[in-house]
């Protein structure tokens, strides 16, 4: 399992099927997907579900990052899936 953070410049969709088993929003147009596929294929599905003129970025998470203000639950499932820095 990899966790992916990925910014848009459109709020990601949460609801789009994918390579992914979630899509957690964190604030607005940025998310980490959990997924086992590949970088370029978890960038790819993002992109194809995003407006064509929509911003991207997506990359891979080696341990979880520090936080502040995101939404609440964010900092617990990302510990759940991570190790610490």
């Amino acid at each position: 399992m990899t966790v992916y953070i990925a910014w848009s410049s459109v709020d990601l969709p949460t609801d789009e099927p994918g390579p992914w088993r979630e899509v957690r929003p964190a604030a607005p147009g940025l998310g980490f997907v959990d997924s086992d596929d590949t970088l370029s294929r978890v960038f790819h599905e993002l992109k194809w579900s995003l407006p064509d003129d929509s911003s991207l970025v997506v990359a891979p998470l080696a341990a979880t990052p520090k936080l502040k203000h995101l939404r609440p639950g964010t900092q617990t499932w990302l510990r759940a899936r991570l190790p610490s820095a």
